[in-house]
């Protein structure tokens, strides 16, 4: 009878001790938590830096397909 006493003291120990670790760490993280993403208009302005590219791609692609000669 004395050695589950014993064990359960122990146990019981062991318990409060993972306990007393663990619970500190949990709120820890539970009680931070990510801001709301935002917009800075940082993708508006790539947008615009695409749109700006194809077009002087196609411009590129029209002038050179056209073949112009340029004679003075």
């Amino acid at each position: 009878m004395a050695v589950s006493r014993v064990s359960f003291g122990v146990l019981a120990v062991a318990f409060a001790l993972i306990f007393v670790i663990a619970l500190p760490a949990v709120q820890a993280l539970s009680s931070a938590s990510a801001p709301a993403p935002t917009s800075d208009g940082t993708s508006i302005d790539q947008g615009i830096a695409y749109v700006l590219m194809l077009v002087a791609l196609v411009l590129t692609y029209l002038i050179h397909a056209a073949d112009w000669t340029c004679t003075l």
